[in-house]
């Protein structure tokens, strides 16, 4: 007996046709494409956000930067064309909302936004972010007092020096030993 050692499968065929209509077709999702957002940096000043909506009016879209977000919004409803179909299941409207958080250098009041082709792009410049400052340290020892070198052995009250009665050294003006 020659031929394919391949075994029988009375369910095959069936097995592919609930695929394809339940995947693929009648029931499933197809190759609809589902709007896509890309967020990227273009040379570090600005922030960029680019929606894909294809299908999607330009009066359908909302843009609002909210509390330091970039909320957008789309929403399209299709009309009831022809009553006379009995639809199994139909798409009639589909939505699009997204929630950014933006850095905190965006310039939330210049915001631009354009819709071409199905692709809405929005950019958000960056303020100019002042670089930080160098704080240089001051050298010195504390506070000095004014006084001078004293002829006698003694220090005055309160002037805050020690006595040396046995002619422990000269001192310059600002009272600190040679």
């Amino acid at each position: 007996m020659a031929g394919s050692l391949g075994r029988f499968d009375p369910f095959a065929e069936l097995s592919a046709l609930q695929k394809q209509l339940f995947s693929d077709g009648l029931f499933g999702t197809g190759r609809r494409q589902l709007p896509t957002t890309d967020i990227f940096t273009e040379d570090d000043s600005k922030l960029t956000v680019e929606a894909h909506l294809p299908g999607f009016a330009e009066d359908a879209i909302d843009i609002d930067v909210d509390q330091g977000a970039l909320v957008i919004r789309a929403e399209k409803h299709e009309k009831e064309e022809d009553r006379t179909k009995k639809y199994v299941v139909r798409e009639s409207s589909s939505s699009y909302y997204r929630r950014i958080q933006l850095p905190e250098q965006a310039d939330e009041d210049a915001v631009t936004a354009t819709f071409e082709s199905g692709v809405l792009r929005v950019t958000v410049p960056f303020r100019e972010v002042p670089s930080p400052r160098k704080v240089t340290i001051n050298r010195g020892g504390g506070a000095t007092s004014g006084g001078g070198a004293s002829s006698g052995g003694g220090a005055a009250p309160g002037a805050g020096g020690s006595s040396t009665e046995s002619g422990g050294g000269a001192s310059d003006s600002s009272g600190t030993a040679m």
